[in-house]
């Protein structure tokens, strides 16, 4: 099976900024990762949110660059949520310990629901 490679684009919704994801995570989607996570952040939206979705492989080094990802975040004191993880991902998260630094959520609408709310607390 032919790597797929990775496209991302970033929408919004109530003030979160969704990167939704499409194809592998690995060693060459360094800059494709990146590119999105800049775009996200740009309008420093109150949190960001991983659609992974469309996402069927993430290899280690596809794992080391979400790592890098949340360092950035975490950086700019961007909270990070994901959602659309397959099981067998969720488990990797939790081994990982990635889960101790973002918000795994079902689905779009609790991420989405979630994030306006802590927003809404905040203000």
């Amino acid at each position: 099976m032919a790597a797929q490679l990775l496209e991302a684009s970033v929408r919004r919704a109530d003030g979160l900024a969704i990167i939704d994801l499409r194809g592998d995570i690995d060693g060459t989607t360094e800059e494709t990762l990146n590119a999105a996570y800049a775009e996200a952040a740009s309008t420093r939206p109150a949190a960001i949110a991983l659609n992974f979705g469309g996402v069927e492989y993430i290899n280690s080094t596809g794992i080391a660059l979400i790592v890098g990802v949340l360092a950035q975040a975490r950086k700019a004191k961007l909270p990070i949520s994901t959602f659309g993880l397959s099981e067998h991902y969720k488990e990797i998260f939790q081994i990982t310990r990635l889960s101790d630094f973002m918000h795994i959520y079902a689905n779009e609408a609790d991420a989405v629901g979630k994030t306006s709310n802590a927003k809404a607390q905040r203000d």
